[in-house]
This record gives C-alpha cells, sequence and structure tokens, in this order.
C-alpha cells in the first residue's frame, strides 16, 4: 500500500497526530501538577483529546475522507490516550487498577481476534454504537476525574464503577460481534 501525501494529510489523520502528540503533553502537566490549575489544563487537554477524537470520525465520514492509514492511526491513538489516563490515574484512586485490567482484557480480546480475523479476511468494519458509547462515558468520567482531584472519593468511585460497566458492557456485547465473523469464514 503507497500512501499518498494528501492520505496522510487528511484532516481526519492530522487530528489523529495531534491526539497522539497530547499524550506527552498531558502526562507531563499530570504527574507534575502541583495546584489546581494544573489539573484544569491536564483537563483540557484530554477534552480537546476527545473533541479531536469525535471530530476526526465525523470529518472522514462526512467528507469521505476515511483512508487506511487513519483506520490504523485513530485506534492506535485512542489506545494510547486511554492508558496514558488511567496509568495516571492509578496513581490517584486506588481502585484505578480494576478499570485498567479490565482496559487490557478488553483491548487485548479486540486486538487479538481482529488480527486473526484479518488473517482469514474478515475485519469488524469500525467501532460499534455501543464501542463509541463506552469511550464517550470513559472520557467524561477520567475528565471530571483529572480535572478535580479532590473530588470526593464516593463519587469518584461511582465514576469509575459507571465507566467500568461501561467497558465491561461494551466488551460482552462486541463478543456476538466477532463470533457473527468467525461463522463467515
Amino acid at each position: 500500500m503507497k500512501l499518498t501525501t494528501r492520505e496522510i494529510l487528511s484532516i481526519p489523520n492530522v487530528l489523529s497526530y495531534i491526539r497522539l502528540l497530547l499524550i506527552p503533553i498531558f502526562v507531563y502537566i499530570y504527574i507534575t501538577a502541583d495546584g489546581p490549575s494544573d489539573h484544569y489544563v491536564s483537563a483540557l487537554i484530554i477534552l480537546l483529546s476527545g473533541l479531536t477524537d469525535m471530530f476526526d470520525g465525523f470529518i472522514a465520514r462526512r467528507f469521505n475522507q476515511i483512508t487506511e492509514l487513519g483506520k490504523t492511526v485513530d485506534p492506535v491513538a485512542d489506545k494510547l490516550t486511554q492508558a496514558a489516563i488511567v496509568g495516571c490515574l492509578m496513581f490517584r484512586y486506588e481502585y484505578m487498577w480494576l478499570l485498567v485490567v479490565l482496559l487490557i482484557v478488553k483491548e487485548l480480546f479486540m486486538g487479538i481476534n481482529g488480527l486473526i480475523l484479518l488473517k482469514r479476511g474478515q475485519k469488524l468494519d469500525g467501532a460499534m454504537w455501543f464501542g463509541k458509547i463506552s469511550t464517550a462515558v470513559f472520557y467524561a468520567a477520567t475528565f471530571i476525574l483529572i480535572g478535580f482531584p479532590e473530588i470526593d472519593l464516593q463519587v469518584a468511585s461511582a465514576l469509575m464503577l459507571v465507566t467500568g460497566a461501561f467497558l465491561g458492557l461494551s466488551f460482552i456485547l462486541y463478543i456476538p460481534e466477532f463470533m457473527k465473523l468467525y461463522r463467515n469464514v
């Protein structure tokens, strides 16, 4: 597959590159934060990252700018951003490790099955609606946890529980989607 400059520099792909560049900036600001303003900046970076994720998909579909490169860069940016977020939050919230485990299990399942199916000439056709909702809930909850580190521990726990529930539900709902693809092989 030969990449063209037009494909490399399409607006959706540039938005994905921006998300990738925001990751180390977010991590640095979050882990060196020494006051509320640093946490607000960290949260704004995550908000910006989430918005670029939403807009890159919208622009790609709306203006027919879906590219093979974008199909790779976008999910990589998503997963690395989510990993950076939960990695940082693990040091602040004791039970964040449960979300990390759930996220790793879900993504390993999706990645391994995606590769197996790809080798067999099948692939999942983009994120399903429940995956998109799960991602939106993840970003909303972690935005609050990042931006308001002094939040009541019960509220933080509830946010993590809701996020975990949506991640788990998304994981469970993806299983039959993969099973359909396996039956079509």
